[in-house]
């Protein structure tokens, strides 16, 4: 079949656009289309995402000189609109290559019919995900030879006249998931990297409304806890010249794409150390204080640890204020301390709120510790550390706990206590002989 022309494929250069209207593609770089699906009532997605204005699922059509390539497919609910868009700009049997940059089932969805109907292709992705493919095949689709080849970065396939390039990026936000590069047009296919959960059927970001906070939501949420990562694929993409970010949710950015790179360098880089000398660790207290016993504890915990130098503590009462924008300060905190006094046998609602909100930040290898008054059996000092040690957090200091109100010795211990955990922060912690009956 021969390129298509215009206007069976859509323009993306139309003065009006509104994909809902058709399920034709839409050509956003000469010879790339868009042949994706709109999921404008979905309000939310994997459970812990809202999604006020809905998502898409972006699937793109790259047309070479040797034939073509399909970057990605969509959720199985949306199989019948993606062929449809499909079909309008390619027939099945010019299909040389598939290439799913990530195998999450919303982009994964069509790939068993899409692999029947495309007798010609060979599927490429990432060297990491050849047993999640195994793992998403039905027993219906595996009687059906599924020819693919695994692909890194600096690996390449060409369409004639078109290359593909592939970048690994592994951990955003799955170990699978890659990124690929058209490098004759500039065209950065980026699967879930610069997406965001934003259903506009103007489909451009110069076209459609403010998404601002949903690229800043899906970020918090799919990307921050793997800030890391996020930095190791930017220096493979920032290199690039980019003239499209095609990711695989939200609008297509088309329009200064660069400034979104640049976003992600900023929202992946931490503030504090440009505030403090990167000398200096940092040790963030939480409590909250039924009667004053606790926060006694927190201010003695506070007086101890600042003994120490290059130790700087910031102390935090969660009956003042909403635990959201705390996570920011635990996120670049180097040890975080929680209190709560322990009421019907457990920990207050505002700790546990606080630390089921740490699912988005990576706290792997940061330091905690837990304290606490009691009145009766004190289990809120363990049920924290146990959620600490939960989210990979190290505990290097026994969690404290005084019955009612601490006496002048006990505050003591509390100043004891900070010390120890702040030599903990400084690298300076001495090894502590366990107490069997700290483990019951």
């Amino acid at each position: 079949m021969n390129a298509p022309t215009l206007p069976r494929a859509m323009s993306a250069q139309a003065a009006v656009l509104d994909v809902s209207r058709t399920r034709e593609g839409v050509e956003i770089a000469p010879g790339v289309h868009w042949i994706g699906a709109l999921d404008p009532s979905l309000r939310s997605f994997d459970i812990i995402l809202r999604t006020a204005n809905g998502t898409t699922y972006n699937a793109f059509l790259v047309r070479g000189s040797a034939g073509v390539a399909v970057i990605d497919t969509v959720k199985a609910e949306f199989a019948n609109e993606f062929f449809a868009r499909l079909e309008s700009v390619a027939d099945y049997d010019e299909i040389r290559v598939i290439v799913l940059n990530h195998l999450e089932p919303d982009h994964s969805g069509a790939l068993p019919e899409l692999m029947r109907r495309a007798p010609n292709a060979r599927l490429y992705i990432s060297t990491r995900a050849t047993s999640m493919l195994k793992a998403l095949l039905k027993p219906k689709d595996a009687d059906h030879p599924f020819e693919y080849e695994t692909v890194g970065t600096g690996d390449s396939v060409s369409l004639g006249d078109r290359t593909l390039r592939f970048l690994h990026t592994p951990f955003l936000h799955w170990p699978d998931t890659q990124c690929t590069y058209l490098v004759e047009q500039a065209v950065l296919f980026s699967g879930d990297v610069f997406g965001s959960h934003y259903c506009d059927s103007r489909l451009f970001n110069d076209r459609v409304g403010d998404f601002r906070f949903s690229f800043d939501y899906y970020y918090a949420h799919i990307m921050r806890p793997f800030k890391a990562h996020v930095m190791d694929a930017l220096e493979l993409i920032e290199p690039l010249r980019l003239d499209i970010i095609a990711p695989t949710h939200g609008p297509i950015l088309r329009e200064r794409p660069r400034r979104y790179v640049t976003h992600y360098r900023e929202l992946s880089t931490s503030s504090l150390v440009e505030r403090i000398d990167t000398e200096t660790r940092s040790l963030a207290v939480f409590y909250m204080s039924a009667y004053g016993s606790t926060a006694r504890m927190a201010e003695a915990i506070r007086a101890g640890a600042e003994e120490l130098p290059g130790v700087r503590v910031s102390l935090y009462d969660l009956e003042g204020g909403e635990t959201g924008p705390f996570v920011d300060l635990i996120e670049e905190a180097d040890a975080l301390a929680f209190g709560s006094p322990t009421i019907n046998g457990d920990a207050v609602k505002p700790v546990w709120d606080l630390l089921s909100s740490l699912v988005v930040v990576n706290l792997k290898g940061k330091l905690g510790a837990a304290f606490g008054s009691y009145g009766w059996s004190g289990e809120a000092v363990r049920m924290i550390e146990d959620r600490m040690r939960g989210l990979k957090m190290r505990v290097p200091v026994a969690g404290l706990r005084i019955k009612l109100i601490p006496t002048d010795e006990e505050l003591a211990e509390c100043r004891d206590f900070g010390r120890r955990l702040a030599a903990a922060v400084v690298g300076n912690a001495q090894g502590r002989v366990i107490d069997f009956s700290e483990l019951g």
